[in-house]
């Protein structure tokens, strides 16, 4: 811990995200930030605190564990002072912001003023996400927490930023809602492109022509190996499990369908490189990108990652490109190769797939991956590739929801 301490105070992050780490150095400079691992009278002191521990999974059950989030609270509320403002900004299952007041108002001796604040953040845009929200959302139970936030956030709802104030439930079902709600977007369409693969379809540009439609979009209405981080998988099968502890787990039983088309996206990949590759042993097998998504170089449930694992697992020799993961994949899977130069990594490839949507794969030179890979065949798992300009340099291209017939 106090390494990781001393590297946030030099400005250095243990995490990438773009821009953050000029930001963090800025507000270093300037003296407003500071790092510490033990509460003192700073804690007592403030006027608002921030809960924004994680949530992940439960082991062994599909729940949210909330543990950390109370262990926070609970170590928290012994410091704060009687008028101060607490605000969570973690996602947790509805109906934990009661149990945490009531803890921490136990521990404090005093009733805690705690407020709810979700957070709709993106990796990749995280900061951009922080100063221009296209929402702010609050859940309080009194006057006074409403004010605090109000005043910490005017200077962005000055600008016309929605600022949402709400009972506290609702805003603590806002964000695993909103999670739900894409998550079902993407594998709708994802469901849609395991049709077209058998019928002859094309689910790119079905996905087009119904993104017009007003009532629909066409935001993360785009076929591929579907979605994965730290956020959606985990936050709907939470939602599943305490939908079920509250009695209404019918309510939400359609997203068990949602999680498994998203995994079924993952599965289609292995099969399609089992048929291209035929004996798998050995046959190297190059992913460009390996973590769940471009701008950052986070791993958990990665697609790509996943997807790798399991060739390997077939027999396969993987190797690993990705523009910022690699030293995280290293310290993750041994098993698997990485090859920081994009070309190292293609060479002699019998199979490339492309997993993760980096613009350095968009702007690959076909005809210059064709002079260093054995085998001209590639997968687009995100289906971003220009299909015809790869044709055209000899490339067999199977992408997910368009150009396979019958697999």
């Amino acid at each position: 811990m106090t390494k990781k301490l001393n590297a946030l105070a030099s400005g250095i992050l243990p995490f990438h995200e773009p821009g953050l780490d000029k930001a963090l150095q800025e507000v270093i400079a300037q003296g407003n930030i500071q790092f510490a691992s033990q509460h003192d009278q700073r804690t007592t002191e403030a006027d608002l605190h921030f809960i924004c521990v994680g949530t992940p999974q439960r082991a062994g059950s599909e729940a949210a564990d909330t543990t950390y989030v109370f262990s926070a609270a609970k170590e928290l509320a012994k410091w704060i002072s009687k008028d101060a403002v607490v605000a969570g900004k973690s996602t947790v299952p509805v109906g934990t912001a009661l149990a945490l007041q009531q803890q921490m108002s136990k521990v404090a001796g005093f009733e805690v003023n705690l407020a709810w604040n979700p957070e709709f953040l993106r990796e990749g845009t995280a900061l951009e996400d922080s100063l221009n929200p296209d929402r702010i959302v609050i859940g309080t139970w009194n006057e006074h927490s409403a004010q605090v936030l109000r005043d910490v956030y005017k200077s962005i709802t000055d600008t016309g930023t929605p600022f949402l104030e709400l009972d506290v439930p609702t805003a603590e079902l806002v964000k695993v809602s909103a999670n739900a709600f894409l998550a079902t977007k993407i594998s709708f369409i994802n469901a849609m492109a395991e049709i077209a693969e058998v019928s002859g379809a094309d689910a790119v540009a079905l996905a087009k022509a119904i993104g017009y439609d007003e009532r629909i979009g066409n935001k993360f209405l785009r076929t591929g190996i579907g979605f994965g981080g730290g956020c959606l998988p985990k936050d709907i099968r939470g939602f599943m499990a305490r939908a079920e502890e509250l009695g209404v787990g019918s309510a939400v039983e359609f997203l068990k369908d949602v999680d498994a088309i998203n995994l079924r996206r993952r599965d289609r990949v292995v099969e399609l490189a089992k048929a291209e590759l035929g004996d798998i042993a050995n046959k190297k097998v190059t992913m460009l990108g390996i973590s769940f998504k471009p701008d950052s170089d986070d791993l958990r449930d990665s697609p790509a990652l996943e997807i790798s694992q399991r060739l390997v697992a077939l027999g396969a020799r993987v190797v690993v490109h990705d523009p910022v993961a690699l030293d995280a994949l290293k310290t993750r899977d041994a098993s698997l190769e990485t090859e920081a130069d994009v070309f190292e990594a293609l060479r002699d490839a019998d199979l490339v797939i492309l997993g993760t949507e980096w613009r350095d794969y968009k702007e690959l030179d076909p005809k210059q991956v064709a002079d260093v890979v054995k085998v001209k065949t590639v997968i687009d798992g995100r289906n971003v590739l220009d299909v015809a300009k790869w044709q055209a340099a000899g490339f067999k291209v199977l992408a997910l929801g368009r150009n396979i017939v019958n697999g």
